[in-house]
């Protein structure tokens, strides 16, 4: 994972916009909605995708 607490693959602007929500570790994402995360300005799907495989990849999800 990168320093920024999210995995490699998303980028400045998401990470930027989930900082910005309130979100600053991996953890935090689980069991939020998808939906919600589409809506923060600079959430690509691409970014989507590797939060969703990331938490995956630790038995979480998001919802």
């Amino acid at each position: 994972m990168a320093d920024s607490g999210f995995p490699r693959g998303v980028g400045a602007p998401a990470t930027r916009a989930l900082n910005a929500a309130g979100y600053t570790e991996l953890l935090q994402l689980d069991g939020v909605a998808a939906a919600e995360l589409q809506k923060l300005h600079g959430m690509g799907p691409k970014a989507l995708s590797r939060l969703q495989e990331a938490l995956e990849e630790l038995g979480l999800s998001l919802s």
